[in-house]
């Protein structure tokens, strides 16, 4: 329950004239050009999926540069407290390391005429990075004097793109000693102020494989044929048919297996991604690729007249599908903040970090860092920091609404 001794619409404007926030909200506009900088440098660290390591240690040295107690946990995440000992319960700001495509030399990441900054990375997650420290640096420079019913934690954790499977938000929320102590997540993913993902988008990725014993294509016709049997799964299970809410999707991303035009192939492998809204309705797309694997290895091997093909099936990912209740604090919070800087911002349902927080029923928000971005995933990144300044503001009078709320947290001491 929110906190009730002012109406949330005017704890925003309230926030914002305090003596301590109104300083931090200023030096986000007036250090425009040192977090731009810090901004090039981190992502000039390389940190694709599952070696994150370097720009872990850059940002840890950061942190202590800034004054706050950083260090690596088990898993590979940063996180960053304002003190060595700080207790919770914890308000945690986050924003994922790791990136689909990494530089491969430091001129990747660079300035164009125009202003924009462009990389891979650059937007998703380097914007998300650039605000963590820009807010560790402003809250260090103009610390606000009020007392706060929780500590504020900064993460930058591993494991948030492609099969990384949010292996650092799992750690943090369910192994790590502090996950029991955070009260509300906000995290950070890539640019812009214009969307609030309230709702989890779920998904469960999977490994396929046929194997057989391979050959000539003249003198061992008739053995079983791995790409043979995995391109009849595949055409099956895409005959699939949507129909109607919840919204779902399917995709076949990947796919490899033979080394010669005249050589039947001892190996075919795929690897396909399942979406939904729902978990359950997952668990029917799950269903239906499953039956399409089992009947294309079942005709192949009735029609090979000598070595059969078998058939492996990984599960290589899965991320739960949830919803942040509509009444919840958080939420209203934001959209407090929103009317008061004049944002218009809209719900929207994403894969993200927040998924294994509302999995588990703790507050979570994803929203942008500032500014504008696009190209994500591809060598053509870009971020525009103009506005930047505004999405920080945003994110630090959110904080500080959910770090004044004592109802909110009370869950995690």
């Amino acid at each position: 329950m929110a906190a009730n001794y002012a109406p949330i619409s005017s704890l925003a404007g309230e926030a914002a004239g305090l003596r301590g926030m109104r300083e931090c909200l200023q030096w986000f506009t007036r250090e425009k050009q040192w977090i731009n900088d810090i901004h090039l440098q981190l992502c000039r660290v390389p940190a694709p999926t599952f070696l994150e390591q370097e720009r872990a240690e850059w940002m840890v040295a950061q942190f202590r540069n800034l004054g706050w107690e950083g260090h690596i946990d088990r898993a590979g995440n940063v996180v960053a407290m304002p003190e060595a000992h700080s207790e919770g319960p914890y308000v945690a700001l986050t924003a994922h390391l790791d990136t689909v495509l990494a530089p491969r030399a430091k001129e990747d990441i660079g300035v164009e005429a125009d202003g924009r900054f462009r990389g891979p990375g650059i937007s998703d997650n380097g914007a998300g990075l650039a605000a963590l420290l820009a807010v560790a640096r402003a809250l260090k420079v103009s610390p606000p004097a009020e007392c706060w019913h929780a500590n504020l934690l900064l993460v930058a954790n591993v494991g948030e793109e492609g099969e990384g499977n949010l292996s650092g938000m799992r750690h943090l929320c369910k192994q790590s000693p502090l996950g029991k102590r955070i009260g509300a997540f906000l995290v950070l993913d890539g640019a812009s102020t214009d969307h609030i993902t309230n709702r989890a988008l779920g998904s469960r990725r999977f490994e396929v494989i046929f194997t057989g014993p391979g050959g000539h294509s003249w003198s061992d016709y008739g053995m079983g044929n791995p790409i043979h049997a995995l391109s009849r799964a595949i055409s099956q299970f895409a005959d699939a048919r949507l129909n109607g809410p919840p919204k779902s999707s399917f995709n076949v991303g990947f796919i490899e297996g033979g080394a010669s035009v005249n050589a039947i192939p001892p190996l075919a492998r795929a690897k396909v991604d399942i979406r939904s809204e729902s978990n359950e309705k997952m668990d029917e797309l799950v269903d239906l690729l499953t039956a399409a694997i089992e009947r294309a290895l079942e005709i192949e091997n009735q029609r090979a007249t000598c070595g059969k093909v078998a058939v492996k099936i990984r599960e290589i990912g899965s991320r739960p599908a949830a919803t942040l209740a509509e009444h919840s604090p958080i939420l209203s919070y934001l959209r407090a903040v929103d009317s008061h800087l004049g944002i218009r911002s809209h719900p929207d349902c994403a894969s993200t970090d927040a998924n294994i927080p509302l999995s588990l029923g703790i507050p979570a928000l994803s929203i942008g860092a500032g500014g504008q971005g696009g190209g994500a995933h591809t060598t053509q990144e870009w971020f525009k920091p103009e506005g930047r300044d505004l999405g920080l503001k945003r994110i630090l009078l959110t904080l500080c609404l959910l770090l004044r709320d004592p109802q909110l947290t009370v869950a995690a001491q």
